[in-house]
């Protein structure tokens, strides 16, 4: 008994305007009622085995017997404890608006999309067969839809008609892309495009969902409590769903196991409860192993052969649930290959970019020297001075090459030392030494004697700086050496007379 209740849920039904929740109940006869879930199990209790039709069944039911359906809401919560989930739900229920408990009683709400849709498509069909003419049965009737706020962000009935819209958000579903903006009085200050879905709210209105297209999908932060390893995060942009089974917290101490997958055209991810979903035993004509069911069950996807499509021919897929579609879906291998060659490009473009990019040939009107650009090239930090602000005020500073951004990024002294500290920057020794006599007063070896003025990355005298670096140099050697003494010249003794012979 307790293996079966493992794939049943209980249908619960709740009054608007009420707390309590009750089981929903239908007997043999097709008489549709509520009972209290204290008394215990009951036969006539709404039993959702996840591959019947006891649902569409009891609301067919439901929708001839009851007069007011709109006042109730419905929601399915497991079989195996429905006393304690029903009160986990009705505390959620009185606090709606914190957002874990909408996420909670959301998930587990029952709406009209999940039997209305098939009823509809038949009711449907006997129209058309009717009359040609005739408009196709919608889950929600237009004059339920608040149009002047969908008018307040710039959408019409007109244009969700022009775009193929309108029967898509009339049956519970997300429409496609569309341009919204949101204005303050006469000012339009934000353009988008969204896709929009019709919700029920607890008080039975409709609400307008906004799901706002974003640049890329939130993968760095958790999704109530889920993080995502770099696993997690190739699974997503390779398939677009996430591949395992998701903990999510949406109350706090209580997991709630959901499949997740990111909404392609919007890039918001979305869950869908683990519970909710049957696995499948036979796809187009092929028995699943046991193992194919444990990996689908787990949020997997498994490569199916030889299967046959509507057309009768072979064909061979990716099978995998997802979230955004609830329900399952095929991709297949060269849609694989495919996506991973785009981002095995982009990657390589990218890192392509990075290293072709080259420092410029002057900063802010200031020309550099090839030491500097080299310097820079090399992913280290270079000094420059002679830089002028829109006053005409000399300052200088310090440049780096960022090779992410494809810009130099300039920063004064005061941030540079702490970068330093930091470690986020490469000094340049060369332009350490430049800094240290521009900045700090000190000379090095090689240019102490030079009293012009040093260029910016100058760490040795030019060749004309040399040659009157050695002249004066010479000059203070002759001032400071010593003239050498003058010898006197020593008399001559007289010279001793031989004398005569006579």
């Amino acid at each position: 008994m307790k293996d079966q209740e493992k794939d049943q849920d209980v249908l619960l039904v709740k009054e608007k305007g009420k707390d309590k929740l009750q089981a929903a109940q239908m007997d043999k006869d097709g008489k549709v009622s509520n009972a209290d879930l204290d008394k215990g199990a009951n036969p006539d209790f709404i039993k959702i085995d996840k591959g019947g039709n006891a649902l569409m069944n009891f609301f067919e039911n439901f929708m001839r017997q009851v007069k007011n359906p709109t006042a109730f809401d419905f929601f399915r919560v497991s079989a195996l404890n429905p006393q304690e989930e029903a009160k986990k739900l009705e505390k959620a229920l009185k606090n709606p608006e914190k957002p874990e408990n909408k996420e909670y009683f959301v998930m587990l709400r029952v709406n009209p999309e999940d039997w209305q849709k098939l009823q509809g498509q038949e009711k449907g069909q006997e129209q058309q067969q009717k009359s040609p003419k005739s408009q196709n049965y919608n889950a929600i009737h237009e004059d339920n839809v608040n149009w002047d706020q969908l008018d307040s962000i710039g959408v019409s009935r007109e244009n969700l008609v022009k775009t193929n819209n309108l029967q898509k958000l009339l049956n519970w579903q997300k429409t496609d892309l569309l341009p919204i903006y949101v204005k303050n009085g006469d000012n339009v200050f934000v353009r988008t495009d969204a896709r929009l879905s019709l919700r029920e709210s607890t008080d039975g209105n409709l609400n307008l969902s906004v799901h706002a297209l974003r640049k890329e999908p939130e993968l760095e932060r958790p999704y109530f409590g889920v993080k995502f390893t770099e696993d997690d995060k190739k699974n997503f942009l390779t398939t677009g769903n996430l591949g395992r089974i998701a903990n999510a917290e949406y109350q706090q101490g209580e997991k709630t196991p959901v499949y997740l997958s990111i909404d392609r055209q919007t890039n918001e991810l979305v869950a869908y409860r683990v519970e909710k979903v049957k696995i499948p035993e036979n796809v187009k004509g092929i028995e699943l192993t046991k193992s194919q069911q444990k990996d689908l069950h787990d949020g997997k996807e498994v490569w199916i052969q030889d299967m046959t499509s509507s057309k009768d021919t072979k064909f061979s897929a990716f099978f995998q649930f997802n979230a955004d579609k609830k329900g399952y879906e095929f991709r297949f291998d060269n849609e694989r290959q495919k996506q991973e060659k785009s981002q095995n490009q982009d990657q390589q473009q990218s890192q392509s970019s990075r290293q072709s990019l080259e420092a410029p040939k002057t900063f802010r009107k200031v020309k550099l020297s090839d030491d500097q650009r080299s310097s820079l090239n090399e992913g280290k930090t270079v000094y420059v001075s002679g830089l002028e602000d829109k006053k005409g005020k000399a300052y200088s500073g310090y440049v780096t090459l960022n090779k992410e951004t494809g810009k130099t990024d300039f920063m004064f002294s005061k941030d540079y030392k702490a970068a330093v500290a930091a470690g986020t920057v490469t000094p340049d020794d060369r332009h350490k030494t430049q800094a240290a006599v521009n900045n700090d007063g000190k000379t090095n070896e090689a240019t102490k004697n030079v009293k012009e003025p040093l260029q910016s990355g100058q760490t040795k005298p030019t060749e004309k700086q040399a040659e009157k670096q050695t002249e004066k140099q010479q000059q203070e050697k002759k001032q400071t050496e010593k003239p050498p003494k003058e010898e006197t010249p020593k008399a001559e003794a007289p010279k001793k007379s031989k004398g005569r012979k006579v």
